[in-house]
């Protein structure tokens, strides 16, 4: 089929293009037609050139089925025939014109043709043919204020240049040749009364001498100083002008100008005339086009108040699903519950009619609350990847602009987009970036920017305009801060807490990432047992923990990971990097030595009398990052633990002070500063254990925090704000409880004094002990009867009286 036939055929919406020439016949006479080829900017059309450089003809026409065959072979004959019988050609067309529009008068009588009114736009019944030209802008306004810039500042260092170049539309002027000249020249011609005309700007003079003197002036090549070459190339039509340089203590000669009648005065640095006047409007014109062209927002064509980012989009950056890696639920471990609440609006999506049918309708958005890393924005991405309907994710931060109104627009904008693709999903990721409360004490100054902004997403998600098709999912980890406007049902029906994985959660995760990463596992490698040593770990932590054994294992060329890169990447995720260039020497050494060794005696005290407490398996003094000097290690217990009694409490914190306790029996009451983080870590669980978790007699159970903050408002409680007394009671008990701590550790330390100094002297020549070496130690260790007292709690302090008071 032709290309003609083609267009008889098939009915072609408007625009449409042929890739190819070819001739028709129509009562215009016979019309070529050949689109524009390749690495060429014209049409031809009619014989004449079309230039395609600024605006773009587009053809529309459309087709009837009644007369198409036999217009097609009047065509082709017409074209086979046109050289030899032009005239016979040119008849016949006449004729199919006739016919042509008397049957499209007909068809225009019966009310049947497609044209609109006046015979303009389509083919009609009857094969009339009409054309309908439509020029469009292929160019945009910034090319334009680009053009002009360009322009404007060519016409601009044009007229900064030097004189005798003349500007377009200047008057003609002689060519001029300007010729530097020495002032005492100037001076001896003033003096001589050779010189016509003097233009003075400041000390940079130009002068002109008179007609007689030219030559003279000219001749004189030593007094000139002028070269050959130079002289060769003044013509005698030439104007020559002489330029000098009037030395600044000195004046011109204006008085000896007079006398001799001298032509002088300064440039007018003026406006030059209607010229210059044009083009520096131009240059202003062509700077503001550019800085529009630079400016970050258009305004609406229909809304003056309403800003569009012209570069962002409307709605921001918002993106659409289906770019990038596809996350499924199967790639989710470790996080069930939240994973089946969120399956639960995957499904409704997908099988509607199960739910629809009882009644039931779609959570308006669900809020993701839990701390970074615990794999929120990663169930977001799965329900992406699950979810057959359209998937828009932003972050909230993108919302906030520098130009008020510009999120509340962009909320709007995301919001219709999602309607318009309903049902969908959108997703804002860390939400609590413009849903802040607007009252209490979190609203510390007002910014009606944020205000908008939040108070447009109300809106959107539960207003007068809601659309129950779309669903926003939101995640955040500070849900405390949040409006409680956002968080009622109607806008988020369901809190989805994604909390840190338990061990079976860990054991998932980690098979899920080696599985994903196809990691080569030697057969030591339990991933049980690595998911007890990682209590705590959040599934961030564990994608990283993964991704460190096997770079430790790379970096020994291994083919394999072995279960000891495992233990390696879990104690740099705990303590740090090791630093192998900074090895503590001295008495450092020694006492940082007897330090880690008082925290190993003093742990294994309290597990011989405590069932279930974990025991130290590694001893180190190599400096880590993050200032810690020595380091060790007690992994947790298989099983994850949630509740912890008081005398568990009480033995952690006589291990924490078994550091300090060492070096001062050791060095007999000469302690350091490397118990920073032992104190501060001590200081922060008593604390928490009177004021908090109410483990003691003298305060009972208060919680200190509820009594001296007073409602979420700021205002006072109705019983009255604590004034201070409890405090000071509380700051007595803490420091009783340590301090009682402190002289248990003491206690231990001279109840195994063989076993503190063989084990830190050990520790200081090894630099690291552990397994079975460091076992035979530790097995030596015995526990003092003061330890079980001050575990059961009967015996509140050990210390002489004086010490409990402040």
């Amino acid at each position: 089929m032709s290309v003609i036939e083609s267009l008889y055929h098939t009915k072609i919406s408007p625009p449409f293009y042929i890739n190819k020439s070819t001739t028709f016949r129509t009562k215009f006479d016979r019309i070529s037609i050949a689109y524009k080829i390749p690495n060429l900017s014209y049409y031809h059309i009619s014989g004449k050139f079309l230039r395609h450089k600024k605006l773009l003809r587009v053809i529309r026409a459309s087709s009837c089925e009644q007369e198409d065959r036999n217009n097609t072979d009047t065509t082709s004959a017409n074209d086979s025939n046109n050289k030899n019988e032009g005239k016979e050609s040119n008849n016949n067309t006449n004729n199919t014109n006739n016919k042509t529009s008397t049957t499209t008068t007909s068809s225009n009588s019966t009310g049947t043709g497609s044209g609109s009114k006046g015979g303009v736009g389509w083919w009609k019944k009857g094969g009339k043919w009409k054309w309908q030209w439509e020029w469009k802008p292929i160019i945009q306004a910034q090319e334009v204020g680009m053009l002009l810039l360009q322009l404007g500042i060519v016409m601009f260092v044009m007229r900064l240049l030097r004189p005798g170049i003349s500007l377009p539309g200047s008057e003609i002027r002689t060519p001029a040749t300007f010729v530097s000249v020495p002032y005492s020249d100037f001076l001896s011609k003033i003096n001589g009364n050779q010189v016509q005309k003097v233009e003075v700007d400041g000390v940079h003079i130009m002068f002109k001498l008179k007609k007689s003197e030219v030559t003279v002036f000219e001749s004189n090549e030593v007094a000139m100083e002028e070269s050959e070459a130079l002289v060769k190339s003044v013509a005698p039509t030439k104007r020559i002008i002489y330029q000098t340089t009037r030395p600044s203590d000195l004046k011109a000669p204006y008085d000896k100008m007079v006398e001799n009648d001298v032509e002088f005065g300064s440039p007018d640095k003026r406006s030059g005339g209607l010229l210059n006047s044009a083009l520096i409007a131009l240059f202003y014109c062509a700077v503001l086009a550019g800085l529009l062209h630079r400016f970050p927002v258009s305004f609406s064509q229909h809304t003056a108040g309403q800003l569009r980012s012209r570069k962002s989009g409307g709605s921001g950056g918002a993106k659409v699903s289906g770019q990038g890696e596809t996350i499924m639920f199967s790639d989710v471990a470790g996080v069930d519950e939240a994973k089946e609440e969120l399956q639960e609006i995957v499904e409704f999506l997908k099988n509607p009619d199960r739910y629809v049918r009882l009644g039931a309708r779609p959570p308006r958005g669900v809020l993701l609350v839990g701390l970074p890393g615990t794999g929120k924005t990663l169930l977001a991405k799965a329900v992406a990847g699950e979810a057959e309907v359209p998937f828009i994710s932003c972050s909230a931060s993108e919302f906030v602009e520098l130009y008020v109104g510009m999120g509340a627009s962009r909320v709007r904008d995301l919001f219709a987009r999602a309607k318009k693709e309903a049902p969908s999903i959108i997703f804002i990721d860390e939400i609590d970036a413009v849903a802040k409360s607007r009252d209490g004490k979190f609203r510390l100054a007002s910014n009606d920017e944020r205000e908008q902004t939040l108070n447009q997403l109300l809106t959107e998600m539960d207003g007068f305009d809601s659309n129950s098709a779309v669903i926003v999912l939101g995640a955040t980890n500070r849900a405390d801060v949040l409006d409680p406007a956002l968080r009622r049902p109607g806008r988020f029906d369901r809190v989805v807490t994604v909390e840190a994985p338990d061990r079976l959660g860990r054991e998932a995760i980690l098979k899920v990432h080696a599985t994903k990463k196809q990691l080569p596992l030697a057969e030591d490698v339990d991933l049980g047992d690595i998911a007890s040593m990682t209590t705590g770990f959040t599934g961030a932590d564990l994608a990283n923990l993964v991704n460190e054994a096997a770079l430790l294992a790379g970096r020994v060329n291994k083919v394999v990971v072995e279960r000891f890169d495992f233990i390696q990447a879990v104690e740099r995720s705990i303590a740090g990097i090791e630093k192998k260039h900074t090895k503590l020497q001295g008495s450092e050494k020694a006492v940082v030595a007897r330090h880690e060794a008082g925290h190993a005696v003093v742990g294994t005290a309290v597990a011989n009398l405590l069932s279930g407490q974990p025991r130290v398996e590694k001893l180190s003094i190599l400096p880590r990052t993050g200032g810690a000097l020595g380091f060790t290690y007690t992994p947790p217990t298989t099983e994850d633990r949630y509740l912890f009694f008081i005398d568990e409490l009480r033995g952690r914190l006589v291990t924490l002070l078994g550091g300090r306790a060492a070096e001062a029996f050791v060095y007999s009451g000469r302690v350091s500063t490397g118990a920073l983080d032992d104190i501060r870590r001590a200081t922060d669980m008593a604390h928490k254990a009177i004021a908090e978790y109410g483990l003691n007699d003298k305060i009972g159970p208060i919680s200190i925090a509820t009594l001296s903050g007073g409602d979420e408002s700021g205002g006072g409680s109705p019983w009255g704000r604590d004034q201070g007394h409890l405090v000071d009671l509380v700051q007595r008990e803490v420091k009783e409880l340590l301090q009682s701590a402190l002289e248990v550790a003491l206690t231990i330390m001279r109840a195994n004094p063989t076993v503190l100094e063989g084990l830190g002297a050990h520790l200081e020549e090894r630099e690291k002990v552990e397994g079975e070496e460091l076992q035979k130690w530790l097995k030596l260790v015995v526990a003092p009867p003061e330890l079980a007292i001050f575990l059961s709690g009967k015996q509140e302090s050990l210390l002489p009286l004086q010490v409990t008071t402040l």
